[in-house]
């Protein structure tokens, strides 16, 4: 069941900064992190931690498990293709893609969900907003011609970045049709768990062997995306896109890429040059004016339907 947008209100502009601030600090700690330790065993056990954290919550709260097969298939599908696959991928891609670069390649993810939105909800994209795509795919190849080329692992990282984003952004939509009545923290929970336990199985595939530095600081980062990044993030997530449209939720990715790049900067000394400054501008300006296109499209929809009692 597919609810409509509700008013947001002070409560939602929080959350909605809040999990700007959070996920724009992920991507340092997953950069720290892979350092450490190896990417899959990571993911796993950030998800899993975070499975356990809200399942004591859930129980606290005495909220019911989902009641439909449709409300469980969901709950699966979003396991793998919020958590497990997109998750998996950034924690690969960090070993040797920038943090700052991961998240400015990740901030498209609001012109993906609109590409996306009218073959899963049968609702038009403006033409605005397609060619604004077209100026947001030509900041990504910016990025890859200065960022991704110096080598085949920063370009097959990149390349996974994107699998991911697409992933996600389907998952969005997907997630607001489907889980509208499910406990965000009982699915969250779920997902986590599942999406866990996927990775930890990718983990004993390909992983086995390598070493795993405990450090304190890996640790410290890893529970940071845990509790904060994963338990308190998703939760907060599903719970706007229950009062929010998808693509208005997503563009918590347009403020991501600003705190990771002065984070990333300011920490990791990671380099910022003119031309990767550039490429985010024209990338989160695109999104910008995809999402006024779709604001003036809907507002001009509205203007011409008939009020209720006109003749139309």
């Amino acid at each position: 069941m597919n609810l409509p947008p509700k008013q947001v209100t002070l409560r939602h502009r929080l959350a909605f900064l809040s999990l700007c601030a959070i996920w724009g600090t992920t991507w340092l700690a997953i950069r720290v992190v892979v350092r450490e330790i190896p990417p899959f065993f990571a993911a796993s056990a950030r998800f899993l931690i975070a499975a356990v954290f809200l399942a004591f919550l859930a129980v606290v709260q005495r909220a019911t498990l989902p009641r439909t097969a449709r409300e469980w298939r969901a709950v699966l599908v979003l396991s793998i293709s919020m958590m497990a696959l997109p998750y998996g991928l950034i924690f690969w891609a960090e070993q040797s893609v920038a943090s700052s670069v991961t998240a400015v390649l990740y901030s498209v993810s609001p012109l993906a969900v609109a590409l996306m939105t009218p073959a899963m909800t049968g609702k038009a994209v403006p033409r605005s907003a397609v060619y604004s795509l077209l100026v947001g795919v030509g900041g990504i190849a910016i990025l890859f011609q200065i960022d991704l080329r110096a080598n085949m692992g920063s370009l097959l990282g990149g390349i996974g970045v994107l699998i991911g984003v697409l992933s996600s952004s389907w998952s969005t939509i997907y997630a607001k049709k489907e889980t509208s009545e499910v406990n965000p923290v009982v699915s969250t929970a779920l997902q986590l768990f599942v999406g866990g336990i996927v990775l930890a199985a990718l983990t004993f595939g390909i992983e086995r062997g390598q070493p795993i530095r405990w450090t304190a600081v890996s640790t410290i980062a890893l529970l940071f995306l845990a509790i904060f990044g994963s338990a308190i993030a998703f939760v907060l997530y599903y719970w706007l896109l229950r009062h929010m449209d998808a693509y208005k939720a997503i563009t918590i990715n347009l403020v991501v890429p600003f705190v990771a790049i002065i984070e990333g900067a300011f920490i990791l000394h990671e380099m910022i040059t003119p031309l990767m400054i550039l490429s985010a501008v024209i990338v989160l300006g695109s999104v910008g004016f995809t999402l006024k296109a779709q604001s003036d499209e809907s507002q001009r929809l509205n203007l011409s339907r008939p009020a209720p009692g006109e003749a139309e």
